[in-house]
Order: structure tokens, then C-alpha cells, then sequence
């Protein structure tokens, strides 16, 4: 198996586990995913999800930051990110997620 479809196949298990609600199970299949390939903005993207369902609001933050950071062009990483600045009380910073992610999308209905 290439690295690449090693990364690929531990992103869909870890998707897999985060469907079946084990959050913990998920964020191992990403961890590894990531030492593979530690600019996968995807699974920051799903990371970032896993942690606000464990309650971890910052990590949740650090990997949507990362997502962004790897993908700067995608509307659901500045979407998510904007929803966890505004989460955290970070109203500044989430309008201006928003705003990016509405340039990105502007036909899109935030």
C-alpha cells in the first residue's frame, strides 16, 4: 500500500468510527493518518469535529486553525472555524471567518 492510500484508507476509518460515534477511536485513525501526512487539512477538518464532541472546545479551535491554515481556500474549514471563534466568545475573529467563507461562497447562505 502507497502512503498516500495508507493516509487515505485511516481518513475513511477514522470517518467510519466518527459515524459510529467513537470519537476516541477516531481521533487515533487521524493521529495516524497525520503522521503520514501532517498537512491533511481534511483530517485537521475532522479532528477538529471529534474534539467538540468530546467537549475539548480547544483543540476543537487549534485544529480548525490548521485546517485553514493547510486549505485556505475551503468554505467548510472557515465555516467551522468561524462556529468554534464563536464558541469560544471570539466574536471578532468568527465574523471574520465568516467573511472568508462567504468570498469563498457567495451564493452559499451562511
Amino acid at each position: 500500500m502507497t502512503e498516500h492510500t495508507e493516509k487515505i484508507a485511516l481518513y475513511k476509518s477514522g470517518m467510519i468510527k466518527f459515524t459510529q460515534q467513537d470519537f476516541t477511536g477516531a481521533l487515533a485513525e487521524f493521529d495516524r493518518a497525520l503522521a503520514l501526512d501532517p498537512q491533511f487539512a481534511d483530517v485537521h477538518q475532522s479532528m477538529a469535529h471529534c474534539y467538540e464532541k468530546i467537549g475539548d472546545l480547544d483543540r476543537a479551535l487549534a485544529s480548525a486553525q490548521k485546517a485553514v491554515e493547510y486549505n485556505p481556500d475551503d468554505f467548510l474549514a472557515h465555516t467551522s472555524l468561524s462556529i468554534f471563534y464563536q464558541r469560544r466568545g471570539m466574536i471578532q475573529e468568527a465574523e471574520e471567518e465568516k467573511a472568508i467563507a462567504a468570498r469563498l461562497q457567495p451564493d452559499n447562505p451562511l
